[in-house]
């Protein structure tokens, strides 16, 4: 599962996903958590643009029934499988920009948090869908869900799911038609290679949604990076 990340290389988002509206001015998060409202990458007729949406998908589907939580993930090997997200995948893929997300390793001390970028910290896109639909006041709101795969070496450690992180000559791949099949998605949405990854522990206050700032980010004191 993910479900923490960081994006703070906001003013990059534009040059980096050739998007046409960059969304100058948004603020760095450094300890991301569902239900708040994050910038996704989603096609337009004539170029890709930025939106706001809500993390926890709320599916045009779904939205009447309060009974269905809100997805904050989606195992890529449901996509097809699970018509909700069937759906999805053959009209509203989306790309998730992050510098890094988190992930917590079970300890006889307790649940131990990490954090996982690639190196040099640059901005990626993680894959994922998103819908819209009414609220009772007639607003239009949309979410999304990060789709998830199964762990590197670096990440099983840690968990047994990791985003699916997409390569950056993918990411129009995803967006653009036509729909991903059944059989693309082990091709399009592998684990992340782990030697271009790094990871390592971080401190407590990460645990808590409410925290943000850049220090949720600095390894913990005589903590060595794998693989870094």
């Amino acid at each position: 599962m993910c479900g923490r990340y960081a994006l703070w290389g906001i003013d990059d988002l534009g040059g980096r996903f050739l998007v046409i509206d960059p969304m100058l001015g948004l603020r760095s998060h450094f300890n991301i958590a569902p239900g708040t409202e994050n910038p996704v990458i989603i096609r337009g007729r004539e170029s890709n643009y930025i939106r706001m949406m809500q993390w926890g998908l709320v599916s045009r589907r779904t939205r009447d029934n309060p009974s269905v939580p809100h997805l904050i993930n989606a195992r890529v090997e449901s996509l097809t499988r699970k018509q909700i997200f069937a759906e999805l995948l053959a009209r509203s893929r989306c790309i998730v920009p992050a510098n890094g997300f988190y992930e917590w390793k079970k300890t006889g001390n307790g649940r131990e948090p990490h954090f996982i970028h690639i190196r040099g910290k640059a901005l990626f896109g993680i894959a994922g869908l998103w819908d819209t639909w009414q609220d009772t006041r007639g607003r239009t709101v949309a979410s999304y869900t990060i789709i998830t795969t199964e762990p590197n070496r670096l990440v099983s450690p840690l968990h047994n799911r990791m985003p699916a992180i997409l390569r950056r000559e993918d990411e129009q791949r995803w967006l653009a038609p036509p729909q991903p099949m059944e059989g693309d998605l082990p091709d399009l949405l592998p684990p992340y290679p782990a030697d271009e990854m790094v990871a390592y522990k971080v401190g407590a206050a990460v645990n808590s949604p409410a925290g943000d700032g850049e220090e949720l980010i600095r390894p913990c004191p005589v903590q060595k990076s794998w693989f870094d």
